[in-house]
């Protein structure tokens, strides 16, 4: 039950975070990515504080020898580059360029009953999977 309420937890803290920080808002994270328009440079702090959170995060964290509602810490393993990565990252940041929203600012506007964010969130599971079962095709056609 502790693992349960601690994501909860960590899950309210990150959409009040992405709410009051306006990520939520399609029209304020287009301006950001707008550099020859209406460029909003605000969303740089969000970045910022998020980046400057997570590396204190880390350094505490790790120095236990285990979380502590769990037995280890489950780390991806994956280090290389390669094609899956970079195309994935590329589709990421044209959907976000396009609509304005990422999963972590589309989930928390949900709860301020955004229609647009219900139409990104049903379209990103479509699309997750999608991924998935050209993931298992491909799998199936290789052995």
């Amino acid at each position: 039950m502790r693992p349960i309420l601690s994501a909860l937890l960590a899950g309210l803290v990150f959409g009040a975070g992405i709410a009051v920080s306006g990520m939520i808002n399609p029209a304020k994270v287009l301006n950001f990515l707008d550099l020859a328009g209406a460029w909003d440079p605000s969303l740089i702090f969000v970045m910022g504080g998020a980046v400057a959170v997570a590396t204190i995060g880390y350094r505490l964290v790790f120095r236990r020898t285990r979380p502590l509602f769990d037995t280890s810490f489950h780390l991806p393993t994956r280090t290389t580059v390669d094609a899956r990565l970079v195309g994935g990252s590329a589709l990421f940041g044209v959907g976000w360029g396009i609509v304005g929203f990422c999963p972590g600012g589309a989930i928390p506007a949900l709860g301020l009953f955004e229609p647009d964010a219900a139409i990104f969130v049903v379209a990103m599971l479509a699309g997750l999977g999608a991924a998935r079962w050209f993931d298992s095709r491909r799998a199936q056609l290789a052995r």
